[in-house]
């Protein structure tokens, strides 16, 4: 057992027994610290563990309290998939696009939508930076750093680098169109049509629609809802299908919320290396994390070159701007020269308004602002869920970003609730959308990202019932 488990275990029976009541403020974090002899980020992760369980509730500016209103919370899912393994043609985007239509409009309920409210970003000030970068623009910065991107916002990335420990210099950093362009680029750049790439199962719908427009075939590897990709099955269906490319996401995974402890992302990258296989890390969401420390990336192992590491703002702070990046290790040059051929160059005025915002200071404060409200309203959205769903429901407790994974009762159908969800107001994202097989018939992705109001309150409660009607 881990010391935030075994801390959280601690001051569950103490709840349960009576000892904390409901509504009593739990030791500080300094106070925890100092009497037990562990690190901050422990004693937040315990807190935080307490808080999906309904155990405690966090106050802004004010601490941890035992809940008043204590509710029996559904269990985690196990395994998320025992996929056959086989390597195959991906044929996703025709159920993709139907799925996003419904989620393109604000009248409804945005439970299936990829994105967090716009509310919470610093719109206005970002507004601000962009109106002083197009003033005060030197022509000549159009096309200086042509593919590369600008040299003021890269050494701003590089810069969040080298605060984490990780040696990246402004020159090994690639600006793109978005998170979603970096990953295009650097699947094209270590693959050819026909190519297999080994994915998670399940994985984001976009690493699919990727591969499918690129002629690659996909190989599922079972996930864990909680650690990420299964090593030991990694291990062998690189051994038995000689993949070209590694596709993944182990931090914050989309739809799963899991995240690979540290240990296994170091196992992973000494693993890829010793079979020369590249890693596309999508770590768009590692920002959004719930602990007091971001977690590494699989990059900060990566000792060979081989992993790709794609970053983004539009999750964390700027969404519409579409600024991403990718740092390609030893495949830049090919990076480089599919961006030349592509796009060219990403947005000046964009770049130059986040490079400026970030100059200006105030980028951690919002930071930790948008994380507090991202945990709270997940924690929300989890105990809403235990009142109104099926009590064989299972839903994931990520330590960061804003879905969650529901693994409803056997036989439910999630393409049929989809279909009944849009009735009443609501986009959902049924699980079949993030399998090249169509696995996961009765799970969902749920989006906590919205303010849980009243209009999110009800959405739930009825979303329940509609399950609860075909378990």
């Amino acid at each position: 057992m881990k010391r935030y488990e075994a801390l959280a275990q601690d001051l569950a029976r103490s709840i349960q027994s009576g000892l904390l009541q409901p509504g009593e403020r739990l030791p500080s974090v300094r106070e925890t610290c100092a009497a037990r002899k562990i690190s901050p980020s422990t004693v937040f992760r315990a807190y935080h563990l307490l808080e999906t369980r309904g155990l405690v509730e966090s106050r802004p500016r004010s601490g941890f309290y035992v809940a008043r209103g204590r509710i029996r919370l559904p269990p985690e899912p196990e395994m998320a998939s025992r996929p056959d393994g086989e390597s195959r043609a991906v044929d996703v985007s025709d159920l993709v696009f139907q799925v996003l239509r419904s989620s393109m409009n604000r009248d409804r309920v945005p439970l299936g939508s990829a994105f967090p409210s716009p509310m919470l970003f610093p719109l206005e000030r970002l507004g601000r930076s962009m109106a002083k970068a197009a003033i005060h623009l030197d022509p000549w910065s159009t096309v200086d750093d042509l593919t590369p991107g600008q040299l003021a916002l890269r050494r701003q990335i590089a810069r969040r680098y080298r605060l984490d420990g990780i040696d990246i210099e402004a020159e090994d950093i690639v600006i793109t169109n978005g998170a979603m362009e970096a990953m295009s680029l650097s699947i094209t750049a270590v693959t050819r049509p026909g190519d297999a790439v080994l994915v998670e199962s399940p994985c984001f719908y976009i690493t699919l629609q990727i591969l499918e427009r690129n002629g690659l075939r996909a190989i599922e590897v079972p996930t864990h809802p909680r650690e990420g990709v299964d090593l030991e099955a990694l291990a062998q269906a690189i051994a038995r299908h000689a993949p070209r490319a590694c596709w993944l996401m182990p931090t914050f995974h989309n739809p799963l919320g899991s995240t690979m402890p540290e240990a296994n992302k170091r196992a992973l990258a000494t693993l890829l290396a010793e079979h020369g296989v590249p890693l596309v890390e999508d770590d768009v969401y590692s920002e959004l994390h719930f602990q007091p420390t971001r977690p590494p990336p699989v990059k900060a192992y990566d000792r060979e070159g081989l992993v790709l590491h794609c970053g983004s703002f539009s999750k964390c702070l700027a969404p519409g701007y579409r600024i991403g990046w990718v740092v390609p290790g030893r495949f830049r040059t090919q990076v480089a020269r599919a961006k030349l051929t592509s796009t060219l160059n990403t947005n000046v005025p964009g770049q130059l308004a986040i490079a400026g915002y970030l100059e200006g200071g105030g980028y951690e404060r919002h930071l930790r602002q948008l994380r507090e409200r991202l945990a709270h309203q997940q924690a929300q959205y989890v105990a809403a869920i235990a009142e109104a769903f099926p009590r064989e429901t299972r839903v994931t407790r990520p330590m960061g970003g804003y879905f969650l994974w529901l693994e409803l009762p056997a036989g439910t159908d999630a393409l049929t609730l989809r279909q009944r969800a849009l009735a009443h107001g609501m986009s959902l994202a049924p699980g079949p959308m993030f399998s090249p097989s169509r696995g996961f018939g009765n799970c969902l992705r749920l989006n906590c990202g919205h303010p849980f109001d009243a209009r999110m309150a009800d959405a739930v409660a009825t979303l329940g019932r509609l399950a609860a009607g075909m378990a």
